[in-house]
């Protein structure tokens, strides 16, 4: 595993993955009944049974749950090796944990941990996972910005203070490796964004969001640590994946396209953060310019919303997926 930094404008000789293996590991929504026609998707049942067979009736009692939160468990492939990475942790120890537990997995597996920002429902599980993981000098890729004390502010004025990041102490087992730049892990197949320009006319960011700073809470809409992962998956094209798009999912994938050198989109996956009232007028010119992108499969999850989600549905059937805790994709 490395993470080397690169200048902002400069383009990475990502690797090609031979395949990418994406499993929903935390989200905001399950779905255990519904239909999933497409072959790079398999629901959670369906792919336990493949691997578990006559032990399937144990998923009735055994199933993985939904929260408030984000995390995805990444495994990229070439030729006979593998890597696998941790992006975001979930809300909470028990999500990640349980979940990882009823879906089978070993944590230890995990070779990184990619943080896509420090809101704490997507660090809410990692003291949790590093202890889990249980490696010395686990890489951890974070934004300095993610230890700040943040909160956002209601109508009334008041700030709702969220829960802190966790201290270097408490993660001392890991390797804090802090950047603004771009960065290649797993082998050199994914590479990790850093902090993404914004550019487009409608993605001004989130504008109640604050940061505490030398005593006074101060206006951040822009939450610059947000980042984003690639993923240069062979003969398809880039497979690009968000925690919360902050940044904004147009901004973030152009981003992604310009520091790869690679134009061609397979896949745009996470969390796309246009729900409340506040980023719903973003949800139409998002969709026009996803269109444009036209990537094979759209799987909005987390913050998007179920007002987008179902315009996307709706705009764009073939390419949409409705996420669930326990889907696994399999390009």
């Amino acid at each position: 595993m490395s993470a080397i930094g690169k200048k902002q404008n400069s383009k990475f000789a990502i690797k090609e993955a031979d395949e990418v293996e994406i499993l929903s590991l935390v989200d905001s929504s399950v779905d255990f009944q519904s239909h999933v026609n497409k072959q790079q998707v398999l629901s959670f049942r369906k792919w336990k049974q493949e691997r578990e067979g006559k032990r399937i009736n144990k998923l009735y009692l055994d199933l993985p749950f939904a929260e408030h939160g984000f995390s995805f468990f990444i495994r990229v492939f070439s030729g006979d090796t593998s890597s696998c990475i941790l992006f975001d942790t979930g809300g909470s120890p028990l999500a990640i944990l349980k979940n990882a537990e009823r879906m089978g997995l070993d944590l230890s597996e995990i070779q990184c941990i990619v943080l896509s920002h420090g809101h704490y429902d997507h660090f809410g599980g990692l003291v949790a996972a590093v202890k889990a993981i249980g490696k010395s000098d686990l890489p951890i890729i974070v934004h300095k910005n993610m230890f700040r004390k943040r909160g956002s502010i209601n109508a009334m004025g008041k700030v709702r203070r969220y829960p802190d990041f966790p201290s270097e102490n408490q993660l001392n087992s890991a390797k804090l490796v802090s950047t603004k730049q771009p960065s290649l892990t797993a082998n050199g197949m994914v590479c990790v964004t850093g902090e993404i320009p914004r550019r487009t006319s409608f993605e001004v960011g989130y504008m109640q969001h604050k940061t505490f700073v030398n005593g006074v809470w101060k206006s951040d809409p822009l939450i610059m640590d947000e980042r984003a992962i690639g993923i240069n998956l062979k003969r398809k094209g880039l497979v690009v994946l968000s925690g919360c798009a902050h940044a904004g999912i147009i901004n973030t994938v152009n981003y992604v396209q310009q520091i790869t050198g690679i134009k061609k989109v397979y896949a745009v996956m996470g969390g796309f953060h246009l729900a409340g009232k506040a980023f719903e007028n973003r949800i139409q010119p998002t969709i026009k310019e996803l269109k444009r992108i036209n990537p094979h499969l759209i799987v909005p999850s987390h913050c998007t919303g179920w007002k987008a989600m179902c315009t996307i549905a709706k705009t764009l059937p073939e390419a949409f997926v409705w996420n669930s805790v326990g889907n696994l994709y399999r390009f």
